[in-house]
């Protein structure tokens, strides 16, 4: 079996920055995703397509394929009153910022009295990324997952995951 579009896919990988140094690893458990619902980075959806089971290779993802450029854009300066109730408000600290779009993590760059700077870039923007992959697992998705987007884990529901998609598992 090959990897197309509607394929639950089992991977071990290896994530390094061009100098080499190791910024996420697989673990024990391989990643588990529905091939081509955006549910991974593009180009390394685009470099799994037609791989099988028993594939290994390396793969350099260039930012603008991965987690996108950074964006001078998403920093950003906003009135301290916008943080009240946060706790520990300081320089490093990643917070969930909420917008009419939906949320997103955002970093305290800088805290003044009358501000806060965030940036809104994800952590690896314009950064290119290493992969070291194995494939491990190939299999077609059930209707379910195809309905939802995502991989429904055995042992959780996606809803209670909170995955946004309302009752994406049928009638509980």
């Amino acid at each position: 079996m090959t990897i197309t579009k509607d394929k639950v896919i089992s991977i071990d990988y290896t994530l390094k920055d061009t100098s080499g140094e190791v910024l996420d690893i697989s673990g024990t458990e391989p990643l588990v995703y529905l091939h081509g619902y955006e549910n991974i980075i593009p180009g390394l959806e685009k470099a799994l397509e037609g791989k099988t089971i028993g594939d290994s290779f390396k793969v350099i993802i260039p930012a603008g394929d991965a987690y996108g450029l950074w964006d001078e854009n998403l920093v950003v300066a906003v009135p301290r009153s916008s943080f009240n109730g946060v706790e520990g408000l300081e320089e490093g600290l990643e917070i969930e910022a909420r917008f009419p779009e939906g949320s997103q993590v955002v970093k305290v760059l800088k805290v003044t009295e009358d501000e806060v700077t965030v940036d809104g870039n994800h952590p690896m923007a314009g950064m290119d990324l290493n992969f070291d992959i194995a494939i491990r697992d190939i299999r077609d998705a059930t209707k379910e997952e195809l309905a939802c987007g995502h991989v429904h884990h055995e042992h959780k529901h996606c809803c209670d995951e909170g995955c946004g998609a309302g009752d994406c598992c049928g009638s509980h």
